[in-house]
């Protein structure tokens, strides 16, 4: 047996998968809580189903004003039986770079700890209500750390770990916490990478499949499922060949270089062209 959600809140929602995931959620009826840092496109998304639908805009960082959120969405729908922490943000990673410690920082805060305050402010209600699930959007970057992109690496791969705790302190109150990891998505978060992406899939296509898997009480959720067989393929090799063969690819572009995008509460470097 399946669940149908209705009361969802989803960060991230501006862009990529997230908005995908709006939208194919308030297609199917749902009351979401929109929230994002670009209000216009997070407005746009409302106004499909503005009796539905409200606009939030704080840093997910920011425990105080993710607790302010949630209280205004339970007062205005009740407690969600859905909520999905999907706000990320990615870029390469020099160790060598003093500037480049910042962007770690800020990565770890967003990536990491946004899920954390995203899921915080309804775990007990969720427990009073004995239902209900988390989701947290992860990525196969998790799954081995990979040359130049260390910082994302290390944010995801620790969410995918607080995701596992979470789960089993959750488990015996029929709540579910699923991992998402995708592969390649096309989005702006993809669109700066000068290497190969197999499996690259549409938004569209892998919010249907999230949802899907979510609403089927899956745990586990690899998008395409394919590109997970290869990863785990990839990981049998042993370290030496394995990091040869990354070595060989070209490096996702810094933040602050050409094609790489910028991340919310880090100064955008003048001398730089970059896709915002």
């Amino acid at each position: 047996m399946t669940a149908s959600f209705q009361n969802v809140v989803l960060t991230g929602a501006c862009g990529g998968l997230g908005q995908a995931l709006a939208r194919e959620l308030i297609g199917r009826g749902a009351a979401v809580a929109l929230v994002g840092l670009n209000r216009s496109v997070l407005e746009t998304l409302a106004a499909l189903a503005p009796e539905r639908c409200a606009v939030y805009t704080p840093d997910v960082a920011d425990t105080t004003a993710m607790q302010a959120m949630a209280a205004d969405w339970v007062g205005l729908r009740g407690t969600p039986d859905l909520v999905i922490a999907n706000a990320g943000v990615a870029g390469g990673f020099d160790t060598a770079q003093a500037d480049d410690l910042a962007v770690m920082r800020r990565m770890l805060e967003i990536n990491l700890l946004g899920a954390a305050t995203t899921f915080q402010p309804f775990v007990a209600a969720l427990r009073a209500q004995r239902r209900g699930a988390l989701v947290g959007v992860a990525s196969i970057a998790g799954w081995r750390g990979m040359p130049g992109n260390g910082a994302y690496c290390a944010s995801k791969g620790g969410l995918i770990r607080y995701l596992e705790s979470l789960r089993a302190e959750l488990r015996s109150d029929s709540i579910v916490v699923s991992t998402v990891s995708p592969g390649y998505l096309r989005t702006a978060l993809t669109a700066g990478n000068r290497f190969a992406m197999p499996g690259l899939m549409e938004p569209e296509d892998a919010a249907r499949a999230l949802l899907a898997a979510v609403a089927r009480g899956r745990t586990h959720i690899v998008l395409p499922a394919r590109i997970g067989w290869l990863a785990r393929l990839l990981n049998l090799l042993p370290d030496a060949l394995h990091d040869r063969l990354l070595l060989g690819q070209p490096r996702k572009p810094r933040v602050g270089e050409a094609g790489a995008t910028a991340i919310p509460g880090l100064p955008v470097r003048a001398d730089k062209n970059i896709d915002t």
